[in-house]
């Protein structure tokens, strides 16, 4: 535990990326395959135990550090709320132990952690509190991140992926590509991502996917309009259909296999001439419409692993193909879009079924007429444009330059602040977590949460009024006086029987603080229902 608590303080404590990447060349130089292959894991977002096995909830181990401490359970509850950390209050409530347990990282975890996950509340507490009473605060408290599940240290995973691509000289894609989709950490996955040499579990793999960047300024600055091809920038899943040796694999962005979910998709990859992977956006979208349904008729599949005949019926699914990324076991990804896209047009050219087709180019002369096809993307059911240059090859995660996304200004409403919770990490100790409401009546009602959108003297400034005007507290979160409005941005409005106000705004974000708006006047839930589909 002690090199992957003293890696931990190294990536904490650093700011500049180049220091937290010889942070991990370092450490998976270093450490046995067996702790590597588990610090691998944390660092990627992976958790101890889960749900089904729990280790310990947030009440459990407020209740065994005020025994362990002597603590009376309101102080444990007053710490926790002003440090805002669960990790390090735990951490900060104990002394330095007289002798320290050495066991490393997988002792920790395999023999220990998973040994008592899901058993009964004693064995548990056991374990716990033992650790707590034999491990320094370093290790105590990365021992806490991972009993909470939150090992936020700066590090994105690409990040990890640059240092073992420098540590094993394995191409990033290569690895990026093998890190994808359900994997255990073990020595041996350790040695098959840092193997120089391709293996079978690379040909069932997708690839990683390339991801745009938004455009924040004028399309003109991009040059001539002929370098570009223009898509329309689909809301539905981002997939990659895999057709390998007369197998099919559908894999979503979020790294997880679809197969099953969507038979109809299955079905017509079966009647595709040669062997393929294509990257494209899955919808929920009837043969016999002329634009998809709403992204909300497509999240009632993603859940059901085998969909019954009315899921089949009410939200049918298509697929939007508009990238070739392999072709007969070639990888395409180096050649050039106008080459990969003139290969997909072929390969989907008289395909019988039309739950696969390409997605259509959006012609336009100059920008300013581009701007004009922009303008109309609402009332076909799509975001707004996709801008990718005609020579670009397919890399790897966002990259600027090559692939931009030119949506259209988000819908907006005045809504009042209704609730608030705090934050995490950084920001743990400031409440940046809010809720927002419309009037119905003489009654607001809750429509949107929001995280982001205000600048750091704005957070405070909100914080500090939150604090003096609580109403109640439920838990974490603070019911506030009805009193301030924000502008919130939005890219749809659906109806939603889930939701209490009966709508769903998709990926809601604070435009502006309308401090010059009294809550009386903001927006009523008339104003929303206008904007649904």
């Amino acid at each position: 535990m002690q090199r992957f608590a003293d890696l931990y303080r190294r990536l904490d404590r650093s700011t500049a990326t180049s220091d937290k990447r010889a942070a991990l060349i370092d450490y998976f130089r270093q450490a046995p395959p067996v702790d590597a292959a588990w610090a691998l894991w944390l660092l990627s977002g992976g958790k101890i135990g889960g749900t089904k096995a729990r280790i310990a909830g947030s009440t459990e181990l407020r209740e065994w550090i005020a025994e362990a401490s002597r603590t009376p359970a309101w102080l444990v509850d007053e710490c926790y709320d002003h440090v805002g950390d669960l990790a390090e209050t735990l951490t900060l409530l104990l002394d330095e132990p007289e002798q320290i347990d050495a066991a490393p990282l997988h002792v920790w975890i395999e023999q220990r952690l998973l040994a008592v996950a899901g058993r009964e509340a004693a064995l548990r507490r056991e374990l716990v509190v033992g650790a707590w009473l034999s491990l320094d605060s370093e290790q105590r408290f990365v021992f806490n991140k991972l009993l909470t599940g939150a090992l936020r240290v700066g590090v994105s995973q690409r990040l990890v992926q640059q240092a073992l691509a420098e540590l094993s000289g394995v191409d990033i894609a290569r690895i990026a590509q093998r890190m994808l989709g359900a994997w255990l950490p073990s020595p041996a996955f350790l040695q098959q991502l840092l193997s120089a040499q391709e293996t079978a579990e690379d040909r069932a793999q997708p690839y990683p996917f390339f991801l745009a960047s938004p455009l924040e300024g004028e399309a003109g600055s991009l040059g001539a309009i002929g370098d570009w091809l223009l898509e329309w920038k689909w809301d539905g899943i981002r997939l990659q259909l895999i057709r390998r040796a007369h197998q099919t694999a559908l894999w979503s962005r979020g790294e997880e296999r679809l197969d099953g979910r969507f038979p109809e998709i299955e079905n017509a990859a079966q009647q595709l001439p040669r062997d393929c992977v294509i990257d494209g956006e899955l919808l929920a979208w009837p043969l016999h419409q002329d634009m998809p349904l709403p992204f909300s008729a497509l999240q009632t599949r993603i859940q059901r692993r085998k969909p019954g005949p009315k899921s089949l019926a009410e939200a049918p699914a298509r697929l939007l193909a508009y990238d070739l990324l392999e072709l007969d076991g070639a990888d395409w990804r180096e050649r050039p879009l106008a080459q990969r896209r003139a290969a997909l047009q072929e390969l989907l050219t008289g395909l019988p079924d039309a739950r696969i087709l390409l997605s259509p180019e959006v012609a336009a002369t100059d920008w300013d007429e581009a701007a004009r096809c922009r303008d109309t993307a609402r009332e076909r059911g799509v975001e707004g444009l996709m801008l990718k240059r005609s020579s670009s090859v397919y890399q790897a995660g966002r990259r600027r330059g090559d692939w931009w996304k030119w949506k259209l200004a988000p819908l907006s409403i005045d809504a009042v602040l209704l609730y608030a919770q705090a934050g995490h990490g950084r920001r743990s100790t400031l409440y940046t977590d809010y809720t927002f409401g419309l009037w119905r009546g003489d009654t607001l009602v809750p429509v949107a949460k929001a995280y982001s959108g205000l600048d750091d003297a704005e957070i405070l400034a909100l914080d500090k009024w939150i604090r003096a005007h609580t109403l109640e507290r439920f838990g974490p979160v603070r019911s506030v006086q009805p009193l301030q409005v924000f502008e919130l941005g939005f890219e749809a409005v659906n109806r939603s029987s889930r939701h209490k106000s009966g709508f769903a705004v998709r990926f809601p974000r604070i435009l502006r603080w309308r401090q010059d708006k009294p809550a009386a006047e903001a927006d009523r839930l008339e104003t929303l229902q206008a904007l649904a589909r």
